[in-house]
């Protein structure tokens, strides 16, 4: 076993699988997906450290504990069609497509978008399609599967929601710091969805999104 093996290893047990991600599909996303070929290589030592690691333009990836929780809910069986919003560097692209039939991917930072593509194509992850686009002007009448957010919403947004087959599954991160909620939205009728609230975390907002109102006097 080598170092980054281990160190991998140890990322599944003590960072992924403790926060109540077992999923058994979800744990070996972790092992095979090399999470170190998707950092900055000046922050490849951080590959599976417990922390949020700076992207260019201010962005961040998803710690691998919330990127678990994120991949359990939405209970990938092999057939769906993912749209996923906020590429980043692609690690958590790489992950759903490990569990679906093709994930089309936004990212609004074109620089992000070609560094994704290119890692995803020399690991030869092909059912992927990495666009730059901003998602919050996104025009489409496709439905998805499951959508991933991956960064939150400051206010719920419906038009995420909208975008969802019937009986597929949305997770975002919604609020504001401190405290921000991770949510689980089904899609369990045409126009009709359920929420659940998974758990509290704080990640940033996405690019463009809504916001809370401000008050005049």
């Amino acid at each position: 076993m080598t170092l980054n093996d281990a160190a991998r290893e140890q990322m599944v047990q003590q960072q992924v699988r403790a926060w109540d991600v077992l999923d058994e599909r979800v744990l070996d996303t972790f092992r095979n997906v090399p999470r170190e070929r998707f950092l900055p290589a000046e922050h490849r030592f951080l590959a599976f450290a417990d922390t949020d690691i700076p992207l260019p333009h201010g962005q961040h990836m998803l710690r691998p504990n919330v990127v678990g929780r994120l991949l359990q809910s939405l209970e990938l069986g092999g057939a769906e069609r993912v749209l996923e919003i906020g590429t980043g560097t692609g690690f958590v692209t790489a992950c759903l497509a490990a569990g679906s039939a093709h994930v089309r991917s936004l990212e609004i930072f074109p620089d992000l978008a070609d560094t994704a593509r290119t890692t995803l194509a020399d690991l030869r992850i092909s059912n992927v399609e990495v666009l730059a686009a901003d998602a919050t002007r996104l025009e489409t009448a496709e439905r998805y599967d499951a959508i991933a957010l991956t960064a939150s919403l400051p206010v719920p947004d419906e038009q995420f929601e909208r975008l969802l087959a019937v009986g597929g599954r949305l997770f975002a991160i919604v609020g504001e710091p401190p405290v921000m909620e991770a949510w689980l939205v089904r899609c369990v009728a045409e126009g009709a969805y359920a929420r659940e609230s998974l758990f509290e975390t704080v990640v940033a907002p996405l690019i463009n999104a809504r916001r809370p109102r401000s008050f005049t006097f």
